[in-house]
């Protein structure tokens, strides 16, 4: 086994004590190096880096050196879909912590098992893990996990484990996990959300919060497009001394198709995310 190659550093960057971020996955259809530029150039503090098919068969270390002089990465987001070389879900979690430890990054995300037959590894992985944050091996990289949305059109149905809110904070308590609030997710079966939510929050257990809207069956809107009560929410952040980073998580349909337009739209929902927050 070939030792692994140094990995240079950039200086330091210590992330705001309530950290606006772009999730990759806005731009997805964007080369990452564009991503990483349009999110610097809109002001974002930094990058919720997706792992995709891009990391697929490649180094994943090199790939991220030559982006983070771009923009800082301040969490990873495990990948949701099988990639070749990553293993199942509990396996492509650790790499990912591993990454995120070897580069300082503060925070890793990943959806929990599903409950059907292909991801039965996974789960039986899942379960016996009796305190996540050992995975770490003593760095400082939080793991969280997401809530899930409910789908389908007329028969509404979790494909996930841990479905409802109390389940899934009976669990992360239990195993000293910790979680990412996805507000379009939640709003696929509570668009009124807030009480829910706060009965999370006061436990301390949330540290990253994926932002979009919701409405009409259709996830990752543009704020104000959907349903949901944002602004009270971001209000409710403010008001509560949330801490933790607010992910800016939207479909790429949501944006326009020219650069400069992405960047203006872009632009004025961090605008909006720090006039409410701070």
């Amino acid at each position: 086994m070939h030792p692994q190659p140094p990995i240079h550093l950039p200086p330091r960057i210590i992330a705001p004590r309530r950290a606006v971020v772009l999730s990759a996955g806005t731009l997805y259809t964007l080369k990452l190096s564009e991503i990483f530029e349009i999110a610097s150039e809109c002001g974002y503090d930094g990058i919720e880096l997706i792992i995709n098919t891009v990391f697929e068969d490649s180094c994943s270390h090199k790939i991220i050196e030559k982006l983070l002089p771009l923009c800082p990465i301040l969490s990873i987001h495990a990948p949701f879909l099988k990639l070749h070389g990553w293993g199942h879900g509990g396996k492509s979690l650790i790499k990912c912590i591993n990454l995120a430890r070897d580069f300082e990054i503060p925070l890793v995300n990943f959806h929990p098992p599903l409950w059907l037959p292909p991801e039965f590894t996974f789960r039986h992985w899942f379960y016996r893990v009796e305190d996540f944050q050992t995975l770490v091996n003593d760095s400082k990289v939080i793991v969280t996990i997401e809530n899930m949305p409910y789908v389908g059109n007329h028969i509404r149905f979790n494909p996930n484990i841990l479905k409802k809110s109390e389940e899934m904070l009976k669990f992360v308590e239990k195993h000293n996990l910790f979680m990412t609030f996805d507000t379009t997710h939640i709003g696929s079966h509570n668009p009124n959300f807030l009480g829910e939510f706060q009965r999370l929050l006061v436990t301390g257990r949330i540290k990253n919060i994926h932002f979009s809207d919701y409405g009409h069956n259709r996830e990752h809107l543009f704020p104000g497009r959907g349903i949901l009560p944002l602004t009270r929410f971001l209000y409710m952040l403010k008001e509560r001394n949330y801490e933790g980073a607010v992910t800016l998580e939207l479909s790429p349909t949501e944006l326009p198709k020219k650069r400069d337009m992405i960047v203006e739209s872009l632009s004025e929902v961090n605008e909006y995310l720090r006039s409410e927050l701070f």
